[in-house]
């Protein structure tokens, strides 16, 4: 039974006409075309029209681009859906998830290591107002989950840490901020990702926790978003062994689904239990956690049957609408469980005031409000974060801070930045760009044209061109990557730190902050989260001793091992 007048709804009784009307001229077909949300990577308007004219789904989500171009595709969707469309963006890390030019104020450990719980409400405010701006009225954030593994190759900066109850006050601060902005958060990815050391795009992956553990970690985060009004929760490909045979007595072990397929997390678990009230929706289903489980022929339709509201991306639209028009056929899913997932579809777009902004014809704001994109007040917020996380992990050997008079030759090792999938950059040129300005004298290390000789030339062949080394290292974590190691360079590991007992050297890493189990020996050590100018910035003004260290380990830096402290 659905409470349109409860959390998270909150709908008068103008607000529920509009739901029951909208469900009662809706054909079976048109009901079905709601629940789909695929993701969009073209601004063809004749493609976008097959899915608000053809299909007419209920919501999409867009990779980030122009703001401009962005907008635009997003107004000519919604002009040409009959009913409002839920428009989502990856809105985790700033403005940036939903516009390229958009504020990356910093990743979620970056602003958990600020242990400052105004900036993860600062992160929700830009994400809101940015994502506002080129049509965006849905965050597929905040991330919920804890980082327990630091094997796990997906959550990590992704998350506000390891610890539940600064993952639980900053989420929900995030989620306050975004709903305060006229936006819906959707909480995520439930059960929970992080203890496994696997990822959920490759394979389905477990929440290994017992049912007391999960209770008071993952189940106190999500209850307190729940609480704060949270009016959507992606549901992860992830199983959780436990609760399900606590819910399901004598389910088998072939008989365990990942949460979107198994109705015992999604309705005895998070609606009876956890209480929400709320929109359930799939994580991606093109993930080898989803594919993996069911026949996708079956999945389709069990995933709405078990619980989920909404299903999110496809391998191919028109062939998971035929799946899920046969599940309903064959007897998987009954229209009335289709009613009952389109209800809460239609009421989050009735709480967000889609339906008077469609009639007022604001569902899009006007080209000028992009001039929020980066403004100088984001901006300005991403600078004290940034200065505010830079966690100094540690300086056994005291060689902070730098200066042109005591570390005057540094070697530079550069690891990662190539990529930068998630809003990060190369960074590197930044960085030696700004060392170099404060009168450094800077060498690139230059793995592609390594010297054999200089690799063989002993110790003082190293020391009397150089005062120090500086590796900064921008690998980042992301789905399709099983493991986030250093690979040193060809031959014999050319760009290793061989000489940190030779001279001072230091690793900064600006995204995985568990490097220093591949470099436990390196003195000095700082996590700096995200791969910013802002970051850089401010990392320069610490070396350099102008600014102190502030931030707090978000995690465990150290990975359990006693030699990583030395």
């Amino acid at each position: 039974m659905i409470d349109l007048k409860a959390k998270p709804f909150h709908l008068d009784d103008e607000g529920i006409k509009w739901v029951e009307q909208t469900l009662a001229s809706l054909d079976l077909v048109g009901k079905v075309g709601q629940l789909f949300c695929p993701i969009g990577f073209t601004d063809d308007k004749t493609q976008l029209a097959l899915l608000t004219q053809g299909i007419k789904i209920g919501g999409i989500m867009f990779r980030p681009g122009p703001g401009e171009m962005v907008q635009e595709t997003h107004r000519y969707l919604q002009d040409t859906s009959d009913i409002p469309l839920l428009i989502a963006a990856n809105l985790e890390a700033g403005g940036n998830g939903s516009a390229a030019e958009g504020t990356f104020f910093g990743k979620q450990l970056q602003v958990a290591a600020t242990d400052n719980t105004e900036m993860a409400r600062k992160l929700g405010i830009i994400a809101a107002r940015e994502g506002g701006a080129v049509g965006c009225n849905w965050a597929f954030a905040p991330i919920l989950d804890i980082d327990y593994n630091f094997r796990n190759p997906i959550t990590n900066v992704r998350t506000f840490g390891s610890d539940p109850q600064r993952v639980a006050r900053m989420s929900k601060a995030y989620t306050e901020a975004i709903q305060e902005h006229g936006m819906a958060v959707s909480i995520k990815h439930f059960p929970g990702d992080g203890v496994d050391e696997r990822d959920q795009h490759l394979l389905t992956s477990i929440n290994s926790l017992s049912v007391e553990e999960w209770d008071a970690t993952f189940g106190k985060v999500y209850a307190d978003c729940i609480e704060a009004g949270a009016h959507t929760v992606m549901v992860g490909h992830i199983a959780h062994p436990a609760y399900s045979r606590e819910l399901r007595p004598g389910i088998t072990d072939l008989e365990i689904m990942p949460a979107t397929l198994a109705p015992e997390l999604l309705n005895d678990l998070l609606r009876n239990k956890l209480g929400f009230n709320g929109l359930i929706t799939t994580d991606a289903t093109p993930m080898a956690g989803f594919t993996m489980a069911m026949k996708r022929e079956l999945a389709v339709p069990t995933s709405i049957a078990a619980g989920c509201d909404m299903f999110l991306f496809n391998k191919s639209l028109e062939e998971d609408f035929a799946y899920m028009m046969k599940g309903i056929e064959t007897g998987i899913l009954t229209e009335e469980r289709v009613n009952e997932a389109v209800t809460r579809i239609l009421a989050v777009k009735a709480a967000l005031g889609l339906h008077k902004k469609k009639q007022q014809g604001t569902l899009v704001p006007e080209k000028e409000a992009l001039a929020v994109l980066a403004c100088e007040e984001h901006v300005r917020w991403a600078q004290e974060c940034a200065d505010e996380s830079v966690t100094l992990v540690k300086d056994t050997q005291e060689m902070l801070p730098i200066s042109p008079e005591s570390h005057k030759r540094l070697l530079v090792f550069t690891l990662g930045g190539e990529e930068g999938l998630f809003g990060g950059a190369d960074i590197a040129p930044y960085f030696i760009s700004k060392l170099k300005e404060e009168g450094f004298e800077v060498t690139l290390f230059n793995k592609s044209e390594v010297d054999f000789s200089a690799m063989f030339g002993g110790v003082k062949a190293l020391t009397d061109h150089y005062d120090a080394a500086v590796y900064i290292s921008n690998l980042e974590t992301h789905s399709n990557q099983t493991v986030v190691r250093i690979n040193w360079a060809p031959p014999f590991g050319a760009d290793m730190p061989w000489f940190i007992q030779e001279m001072p050297t230091m690793f900064i890493s600006v995204a995985n902050p568990y490097h220093l189990i591949d470099v436990p020996r390196i003195p000095t050590f700082i996590n700096a989260y995200s791969p910013s100018n802002y970051v850089v910035d401010a990392l320069i003004e610490k070396l350099v001793g102008r600014s102190s260290f502030k931030g707090v380990n978000p995690v465990d830096p150290f990975c359990g091992y006693w030699d990583t402290q030395l």
